[in-house]
């Protein structure tokens, strides 16, 4: 019974000298777009090779590498010429390159580089627009998928250098169709809550499964957050839109952690230091505070505190004496103009300023008569005048105008004829 059976290594090994003996598929060679190409410490390289319905598993062994005239990347559109064989371990097939040259550059890759050249034509990539990122947060705020190895690191990063900081987490789709906008109403919604710094980001993977962080509305939703963004898409060598428009862009999501959050151990570290400083400054404060007492305690007027008093009462006797001094001069000096003014004669005989001021008085008074018209109508003379105004001359005066003439006894209404 058991010659009816095979084992899976046999069925694996018949199936693997089946393709062997197809001369078809031992020198063949196959158009296709890389993709997820690593290389490990060994030298050899495993990627895949895809088109847009299909994809197969590929390896090139260090040996075959020496041929290469280019660094095989992402995206890269090749031609690859190899051999079909089954890893008989695994039980899959496999190309096995010889050789690799460019068939020109993926579609995902010419997306990614015009996507660039907009954005950073539009200045979404100036360094004017980066914010500072918090020194010391009190919450960091982490759009990603809740589970995988992303959120793992960067929880596990800050509560270790920082374990004073809270962590949201807002769960998102990191990869696929669906993921870009789910990204997008994550980091608004992060947005509504007291964040200090906002991560975004996911852990590595194909060109493909990194995707969603090269689309528009993800980088332009980066672009306009408030809270300062920092970006954390795949391993060192990945490069994103995100990375480009956001306000610093960290290798790795565990790189992304170090960055939001200080070492809580340099942070004592400074507080310790700043303590002493602190300590020192203020014990040299009260030394010479100190030593400023003992002075001031050291000077005689502490020693005799009635030397002040004493200082200032000779003061006040000096003004006082000033003052007397002052004051009968100025009584000495008024009684000497009081006694000059009594001995002058009109004090003595005032009648005699009185007789002088009234023939002062009356010889004015005869000045005054002689000019007063009146005086001159008594005497026979008389005044013309005509619209009451005195008439002094003929050659004021016409035929037909009307005179008034005025006599000491009456006034005469006459016509010039």
């Amino acid at each position: 019974m058991d010659d009816e059976y095979l084992t899976v290594s046999q069925v694996n090994a018949y199936i693997n000298r089946m393709l062997k003996y197809d001369r078809n598929l031992q020198n063949i060679y196959i158009r296709g777009e890389i993709s997820n190409y690593k290389t490990y410490p060994s030298g050899h390289s495993y990627f895949t090779l895809k088109d847009d319905k299909s994809q197969i598993p590929a390896v090139m062994f260090k040996g075959r590498k020496h041929s290469l005239k280019f660094q095989p990347e992402d995206g890269m559109k090749v031609i690859i010429k190899g051999k079909i064989e089954v890893y008989e371990r695994d039980g899959k097939y496999q190309l096995y390159a010889t050789t690799i040259t460019e068939d020109g550059i993926g579609e995902l890759h010419i997306a990614f580089e015009q996507l660039k050249k907009k954005l950073d034509s539009e200045g979404l990539f100036d360094d004017a627009h980066k914010k500072e990122i918090p020194k010391y947060p009190q919450r960091i705020g982490v759009v990603t998928a809740r589970t995988g190895a992303a959120i793992r690191d960067i929880i596990t990063t800050i509560k270790r250098r920082y374990p004073y900081c809270e962590v949201l987490v807002f769960s998102t789709l990191v990869q696929g169709e669906m993921a870009a906008n789910q990204i997008v109403r994550q980091i608004r919604h992060a947005q509504q809550f007291d964040i200090d710094t906002l991560i975004v980001g996911r852990g590595g993977g194909s060109i493909e499964d990194l995707w969603p962080f090269n689309e528009e509305i993800v980088a332009r939703e980066i672009y306009a957050c408030r809270i300062p963004v920092i970006s954390a898409v795949g391993h060192e060598i990945d490069w994103t839109i995100s990375d480009f428009v956001a306000d610093i862009r960290a290798a790795t999501p565990t790189a992304a952690a170090e960055i939001a959050v200080p070492e809580i151990s340099e942070v004592k570290y400074k507080l310790n230091q700043l303590t002493q400083r602190t300590n020192k400054a203020i014990n040299e404060k009260l030394i010479q505070n100190k030593q400023k007492i003992e002075n001031i305690s050291q000077k005689q007027i502490f020693k005799n505190p009635e030397s002040i008093y004493e200082i200032k009462q000779m003061h006040l006797d000096n003004l006082i004496g000033k003052l007397n001094l002052t004051s009968k001069n100025i009584i000495t000096e008024n009684r000497n103009r009081l006694l000059k003014i009594e001995s002058r004669s009109v004090l003595r005989n005032p009648n005699e300023v009185t007789k002088a001021k009234r023939d002062i008085f009356i010889r004015n008074v005869d000045k005054l008569t002689i000019l007063d018209p009146l005086l001159t109508l008594k005497r026979g003379y008389s005044i013309a005048k005509m619209d009451d105004k005195v008439v002094s001359s003929a050659k004021d005066v016409k035929t037909g105008d009307e005179l008034d003439i005025e006599f000491d006894d009456g006034t005469v209404n006459t016509k010039v004829i």
